[in-house]
């Protein structure tokens, strides 16, 4: 029995050292455990060091505690009340949690234990970040709502939808020829003696180069609005298929 008494009375020393004006004993009477042992009130708030004192709101809890003849072999007799600003149903809660931490922490002072995990309780449930992960949570929802889910890409529906895509892009290729290159007849073709006799032979290297710098400007041009990379075809295929699913 004394050396239960000994370990007891250490552990409010500590407590009033470390916890100082936030702990102080009150008349059993007032701490609603239904004893006639010494009682003791510790107040509770779910303040940081760097917490702004202009958007704080209110709230504060008394954790009182009394211990009982064997402990710290017994849990100690506990109560939560509110101060204020504390929800009735929040204080049943924490109350049962404080009683299954009791129940762990059997054989060693456990107040300080009970204490430090009562104030994480009151800053995740009333501190000043306590609704920060709330918008996030809808922000993701939001985003599932309004991403359309199409059908699963497969080698085989890509390979089809590819096949689709370069026949477009040849009818692209033709409409962007001129229309004399598609309706003028082919030139007949000369004998050599016309062919020196017309001079054309002058002239014909400067003319396929202008031709092939010709033909290389527009596929230059072509290539810029239409030759993508498989990659690029990928993505623009997953594109047409989220399209349609949202249509």
């Amino acid at each position: 029995m004394a050396d239960y008494e000994q370990e007891q009375e250490m552990e409010v020393e500590a407590l009033q050292a470390i916890l100082m004006d936030d702990i102080k004993e009150i008349d059993p009477s007032e701490s609603g455990l239904g004893t006639t042992a010494r009682c003791f009130q510790i107040l509770l708030s779910p303040q940081d060091d760097d917490f702004d004192e202009s958007a704080y709101v209110p709230v504060q809890l008394a954790l009182i505690f009394a211990h009982t003849e064997k402990y710290p072999d017994e849990p100690p007799l506990l109560n939560v009340k509110s101060v204020r600003g504390i929800k009735s149903e929040d204080l049943a809660s924490l109350k049962e949690k404080l009683d299954h931490e009791a129940a762990e922490n059997l054989g060693m002072a456990m107040v300080y234990t009970l204490v430090t995990s009562a104030k994480d309780w009151l800053s995740e449930k009333y501190g000043q970040n306590a609704g920060d992960e709330e918008p996030e949570e809808n922000e993701t929802e939001e985003e599932e709502v309004i991403v359309p889910h199409g059908e699963a890409v497969t080698v085989e529906s890509f390979l089809a939808w590819r096949e689709r895509f370069e026949a477009e892009l040849a009818l692209q290729r033709a409409k962007l020829m001129p229309e004399s290159a598609l309706t003028a007849p082919k030139e007949k073709k000369l004998s050599g003696r016309h062919y020196f006799e017309s001079g054309r032979h002058t002239v014909k290297g400067a003319s396929t180069t202008a031709d092939e710098e010709e033909e290389e400007e527009e596929d230059i041009d072509f290539d810029e609005d239409f030759d993508d990379d498989e990659e690029d075809m990928l993505e623009h295929y997953l594109a047409e298929q989220s399209g349609k699913s949202s249509a």
